[in-house]
């Protein structure tokens, strides 16, 4: 029997119904968490978020103040963005043969006296054993599949990887957007999920190399790194507002706190809320929060002098987390150039960077496209005279028997 949407609308009525009796009562605590954080003086906000580490939940590091916004101005006369996205097709037990396929594309759109824009993909098949496993180089017998979330996470470094090419053969009289989708942060490596030797192959053989690659580049022109994250759900400023007003030593924060809710006041006034919800009511649009740095750990213990800052923008539409490098981060000419430059890049893609946009539609593999792949890969088989099979469960599925 498939989905009953009579008794999924009468749950969702419900659930709607909860959210409006509780939205009030929100709203008043969101102005009042705003109004502490007003409150708090800068040097006690870096004071505190410095030593958030030791407390259960993640907080940013503050670098000046709190809370504030930050206008921007126009971009030069003559500028360039670049963007690079990527798409995936993941291995399929149910092929023949194992394989993915990673199509990555991009733009370069060039602003001013000589304007022009040029567009570009490049799909790569991964089949043999070196692409479909990460090895342990002290011992064979270690392996981790290319799958799944480990996939993405290195497609993401393949992104960065064509970016930093792609900005190093362009022209290099022009100030340069260098723009990616999602974040800067390789989140899946935080933890204990993969062994030590995936996060060396991910990180410090092709990672960091790719954002020194990019710093070397900036020495040279003006070359700004960016990471624009469209409807971000981080909770970061909110902890460091949390962590600010926490009258607790980190012992007894430690005992009394935990990750996600405060359980009593004045901690318990940034429950709930996300970073966006708050510079919603403080950034006019084109405005950009202060800067923080970002505390997961993938960044802190493995980034080393590559260290991910971050503010928020209002593009126009929605409130976006834009994450720098430590190398833009700490030039505040090339911070101030960048911010003016995303934010001309919304107003060209409606509250959403053009760039990005362009660089997801030479990238995306949409559903037909998966279909005809795999087609594809068998009629490859059966074209060199070898057997193609799938499973039973896949033929069932393209055979319904009612």
């Amino acid at each position: 029997m498939s989905l009953d949407l009579g008794k999924t609308i009468l749950q969702l009525d419900s659930a709607s119904q909860n959210f409006r009796n509780t939205y009030s009562d929100r709203q008043v605590r969101l102005a009042s968490l705003i109004r502490q954080a007003s409150e708090i003086s800068s040097d006690t906000a870096q004071e505190k978020t410095a030593i958030a580490g030791n407390r259960p939940y993640m907080a940013a590091l503050v670098q000046d103040s709190l809370i504030g916004s930050i206008p921007s101005a126009p971009p030069p006369k003559d500028w360039c963005t670049i963007s690079v996205d990527g798409s995936h097709i993941d291995v399929d037990r149910h092929l023949p043969i194992p394989c993915y396929l990673v199509n990555l594309g991009g733009c370069i759109l060039t602003y001013g006296s000589q304007p022009e824009a040029v567009f570009f993909n490049q799909p790569q098949l991964a089949s043999e054993p070196g692409e479909l496993y990460l090895t342990d180089q002290g011992s064979s017998n270690n392996e981790v599949a290319v799958t799944g979330q480990l996939l993405g996470i290195l497609r993401t470094v393949q992104e960065l990887e064509h970016l930093a090419k792609v900005v190093e053969e362009s022209r290099s009289d022009l100030p340069t957007l260098a723009l990616i989708d999602g974040t800067l942060v390789l989140w899946g490596l935080s933890g204990e999920g993969y062994p030590s030797f995936v996060r060396k192959h991910i990180l410090h053989e092709r990672f960091l190399p790719a954002l020194e690659k990019l710093r070397k580049l900036a020495e040279q022109r003006p070359v700004i790194l960016a990471a624009y994250v469209s409807l971000p759900r981080t909770t970061e400023v909110a902890n460091a507002i949390r962590c600010s007003l926490c009258p607790y030593d980190n012992q007894q924060c430690q005992e009394f706190c935990n990750n996600r809710r405060a359980a009593q006041a004045p901690c318990n006034v940034a429950n709930g809320f996300l970073d966006r919800e708050i510079f919603a009511q403080l950034l006019e649009p084109g405005c950009s929060s202060a800067l923080y740095r970002t505390h997961p750990a993938a960044a802190q213990e493995y980034y080393g002098e590559q260290q991910v800052y971050f503010y928020y923008l209002n593009s126009g539409e929605e409130i976006a987390r834009v994450e720098v490098p430590q190398w833009v981060a700490g030039n505040q000419e090339m911070l101030a150039l960048g911010h003016n430059m995303i934010v001309e890049q919304c107003k060209k893609g409606q509250g959403y960077p053009v760039a990005i946009s362009e660089a997801h539609e030479q990238a995306v593999i949409n559903g037909l496209d998966r279909q005809l792949f795999n087609q594809m890969v068998i009629d490859t088989l059966e074209r060199q005279g070898l057997s193609s099979y799938t499973s039973e469960k896949e033929r069932s599925k393209s055979r319904p028997w009612l």
